[in-house]
């Protein structure tokens, strides 16, 4: 159940018209009232003969006007109107039912309270099966204005009660961090001029894609106004800028004039103080010439920044407010690396991944404070692949995308966590179309993997390396259609200098496998991550050998060479592949 608090009015007599009238589209059937002040003496024109709109419009205005010629001056916000619908899955309710209702939304409301004689004047008009109007007059009996303040919560609190008394669809509580919702004249107007999305939402959207190419507020607006949006800035005598307003070409008022919306009415998170927060606190890098060991690729880079996110929604060890806002600020960054990577993906992964990065805005804000300098890595990763020239090889686009799944797997637990229902349901919601996109990009890496599985004999002794390894996983795993491509990865990287045993071990142990729909996919992306097979330097492979079979200056004995998942062990007798 939903109840919609409408902005202030001052025309009474024109909402009773439209709630008595026909509607927009003739879709008011049977108008009367269900509840109300003072029940005996209404005059409802819906029900009475007699009864007229104007004479019903008195009745409700009669304080206002005792109020308006004891202080001289006119009331220009006193009328208050709430529609309250029940969702299309309810079971139909009877007009004692919505009045009982509506008798509770106008006491949560601080409209009137049960048995205050001296509360506000309001009715409840019923013109379909399915939702109710409330209009009420915000002037007491005694004069007095009603204490409205957060009115908006207690309703909501109030509809999630009546949902359960009277068994309705159980809606989740809010928590004031979501976008507005879209009002009948916006998507009227949508409607009307061909736009499947209307202006708030359009602009929401693009401001979003924006992020990830701006490292500045300044940035970020001359990208939006490049991009074709018209940004109305607001700046102090100084020329700094204290605020901004956007608007999309088109949407114009009666007058002809572009109409504009503040950041923080397209959404709660695009204020500019927010924005500045997020892109303004990542540390400057070091030029990129002078970086040490970086990953080959953007793309790479980006899935070894997703490790240090997984690190941190993966303790639940230590659970501390700054570890509460450093989470939130890595979820936060993982929105905006999901939308770089759905900006460069190749075109046929695009769709799935613009839907995941659209649905996954609402899991980016909380009521927690993000602490952005702690995900400097992840939004560093994002801008990297928004400026790469060139898109990324079918094997790092898998692996970063199997990364994605389990970062927004970890999303969701961690809100869950923390009883953010509706950010865990849009954790939920990006999660589908995430994997869809890297079943879709995995397909024609598996194939290839597939083609170069190794013989019976050399896969048998993987499977039994499996089984010593992860003895918990082993029948899933070998059971998994990815297992040849898995046992191709295995056998690549012994060809090179590795171990399975390590390999497998270190790859297990970077995800928990127990929900993984197919744990032999899961290691091999992981496989491919950590060590990504890389073919040995000759020169540094010569000095290793030297290093085990001869001696350092000045020394008599040679360190033993130990095996690990970053350098080349040493193989052992293997079947032929």
């Amino acid at each position: 159940m939903i109840a919609a608090i409408k902005p202030a009015g001052s025309n009474t007599r024109g909402l009773l018209a439209y709630l008595y009238g026909p509607g927009r589209q003739d879709e008011h059937l049977d108008p009367h009232i269900v509840a109300g002040f003072a029940m005996l003496g209404m005059p409802d024109p819906g029900r009475k003969e007699n009864a007229t709109l104007t004479e019903l419009a008195r009745y409700l205005n009669e304080p206002v006007r005792l109020r308006n010629s004891e202080f001289g001056r006119p009331f220009t916000d006193h009328v208050w109107h709430c529609p309250v619908r029940a969702a299309p899955e309810d079971r139909y309710l009877s007009d004692a039912e919505w009045g009982e209702i509506a008798q509770r939304i106008v006491d949560s409301a601080g409209i009137a309270a049960p048995g205050d004689d001296l509360a506000c004047r309001w009715i409840a008009v019923r013109h379909a099966d399915d939702h109710i109007h409330i209009l009420a007059t915000t002037v007491r009996e005694d004069g007095r204005r009603p204490r409205l303040h957060n009115s908006g919560q207690r309703v909501g609190d109030a509809c999630r009660e009546i949902e359960m008394d009277y068994g309705l669809l159980q809606l989740k509580k809010g928590d004031r961090t979501a976008a507005r919702r879209p009002t009948q004249p916006e998507m009227h107007k949508a409607e009307r001029l061909g736009w499947n999305r209307t202006s708030r939402k359009w602009l929401e959207d693009r401001v979003r894609a924006a992020i990830p190419h701006a490292a500045s507020t300044e940035e970020l607006l001359a990208y939006l106004e490049a991009d074709g949006v018209a940004i109305k800035p607001r700046r102090g005598p100084s020329g700094d800028l204290l605020g901004y307003a956007a608007g999309r070409p088109g949407d114009l008022n009666g007058k002809g004039e572009q109409i504009f919306h503040p950041g923080g009415k397209i959404a709660p998170d695009l204020t500019l103080p927010k924005l500045r927060a997020r892109l303004e606190a990542v540390a400057p890098e070091e030029h990129p010439t002078a970086r040490r060991n970086k990953p080959a690729t953007p793309w790479h880079q980006a899935t070894e920044a997703l490790d240090t996110l997984h690190a941190q929604l993966g303790d639940t060890t230590t659970i501390t407010k700054e570890g509460d806002e450093r989470s939130q600020a890595h979820i936060a960054a993982l929105g905006e690396l999901i939308e770089a990577t759905a900006q460069q993906a190749p075109a046929d992964l695009r769709p799935e991944l613009v839907a995941a990065a659209t649905t996954f805005a609402r899991a980016q804000r909380s009521q927690i404070r993000a602490e952005n300098r702690a995900a400097d890595a992840v939004r560093i990763a994002a801008r990297d692949i928004i400026n790469t020239a060139t898109g990324p090889d079918g094997s790092a686009l898998a692996t970063l995308l199997a990364a994605l799944v389990w970062s927004a797997i970890l999303s969701q637990r961690w809100h869950e966590a923390k009883q953010h229902a509706h950010q865990a349901d849009a954790a939920r919601q990006a999660l589908d179309h995430l994997q869809t996109a890297t079943d879709q990009a995995m397909s024609p890496v598996l194939a290839e993997l597939e083609r170069r599985q190794p013989k019976e004999q050399a896969r048998l002794t993987l499977a039994s390396d499996v089984r010593a390894t992860v003895p918990d996983h082993a029948a899933r795993i070998l059971a998994d259609s990815s297992w040849p491509a898995l046992a191709a990865v295995l056998a690549d990287a012994e060809a090179r200098g590795y171990q399975s045993h390590p390999l497998l071990k270190e790859a297990a142990g970077q995800r928990e496998l127990n929900t993984a729909r197919q744990p032999a996919r899961v290691l091999i992306t992981r496989i491919q991550h950590t060590g990504r097979n890389p073919a040995p330097n000759r020169r540094a492979e010569a000095a290793r050998r030297r290093t085990t079979t001869g001696t350092f200056p000045g020394s008599t004995v040679a360190p033993a060479a130990q095996p690990s998942v970053s350098s080349p062990a040493p193989r052992q007798n293997r079947p032929q592949r």
